[in-house]
């Protein structure tokens, strides 16, 4: 499992805090967050979900229920510069944070289509849209 391969939740903190160390200074992220003055609460999200995902204790599951990821997140505008920019602060947290080749493989072949699928805009002019 992941998780445990990782070195459990300890790893999952540095991940998420290495992440929000690049949003805050992100002109394209940090905006989308309604709270600047308090991210504990969002990183503290971030971090049970990843580590439930990954194998870890179902604290996330506990606490919020089903992760509904697209629902939560639908809110918030997300097309494809907000996708890319999230996905350069989680790649920069996953180079950070783990030496091995093959497990930075396994986490981005995760976070790349899930940044996707967050994604509620398509990027394309309102006329250019399919109906």
């Amino acid at each position: 499992m992941l998780y445990d391969r990782v070195g459990g939740m300890d790893f999952f903190v540095r991940l998420v805090d290495e992440f929000y160390s690049g949003v805050v200074s992100d002109e394209v992220l940090w905006p989308l967050y309604p709270d600047q003055s308090d991210l504990d609460g969002a990183k503290h999200r971030l971090t049970l979900f990843l580590a439930q995902y990954w194998g870890g204790p179902t604290t996330y599951m506990d606490e919020r229920g089903h992760p509904k990821l697209r629902m939560r997140h639908m809110p918030f505008h997300i097309g494809p510069l907000e996708r890319d920019r999230w996905l350069v602060h989680m790649a920069k947290a996953v180079e950070t944070t783990i030496t091995d080749d093959a497990t930075r493989a396994e986490l981005m072949a995760y976070f790349v289509p899930a940044a996707e699928h967050l994604r509620n805009d398509t990027g394309l002019p309102i006329s250019s849209r399919k109906p």
